[in-house]
């Protein structure tokens, strides 16, 4: 009798059957971010969604610190030279994930290369609509090759891939630490 008591217990108290209780915990959250991003999600759901937009400036991550500020024209021609080093920058919210606000691209205009920048262990994230907000960001540079999934993941959130002669996708990245957003 105890033997059919304990399952049942457990399943009256936990809200779930007890054959489901027995997964791992991280695989429902898992499940969820993915479903939620409607397809493969490349990073971990850690922050608690986008806030809220605002009418007038908003802050991110750490307070600004006075980092060396780049032209974001300067970064775009010639990035490799920048790779790995922690500058401010500047520029115009071409696009924000329209998701969950885990990215946001800066870009001098509406076609052409740009630079993602993503939130450091993707601690905070912006509001979905911050596209045309004037940004200020603080982080370490980063040129990577994408997989050809992770493009058509950014792709399906209406990103814009860079692709070299060879149909590979190469993007400038800037993971950020902070982030101040101006309307």
């Amino acid at each position: 009798m105890n033997a059919l008591l304990i399952p049942l217990c457990a399943t009256l108290l936990s809200g779930t059957p007890a054959t489901q209780a027995a997964k791992p915990a991280a695989a429902a959250p898992a499940k969820e971010a993915h479903e939620a991003h409607d397809g493969p999600c490349h990073h971990p759901e850690t922050a608690q969604g986008a806030p809220e937009s605002t009418d007038g400036v908003l802050t991110r991550g750490e307070p600004l610190k006075g980092l060396p500020k780049v032209e974001l024209a300067t970064l775009l021609k010639s990035p490799e030279g920048m790779n790995g080093k922690s500058i401010a920058l500047e520029g115009k919210v071409r696009k924000a994930c329209e998701k969950k606000g885990c990215w946001m691209e800066l870009a001098p205009g509406d076609k052409g290369p740009g630079v993602r920048v993503t939130f450091k262990d993707y601690g905070f994230f912006v509001p979905l609509d911050s596209a045309g907000r004037t940004a200020t960001v603080e982080g370490v540079v980063k040129v990577a090759d994408l997989s050809e999934e992770t493009a058509k993941h950014y792709e399906g959130e209406g990103a814009i891939v860079p692709r070299g002669k060879d149909g590979k996708a190469r993007e400038v990245q800037l993971v950020a630490t902070a982030v101040v957003l101006k309307k």
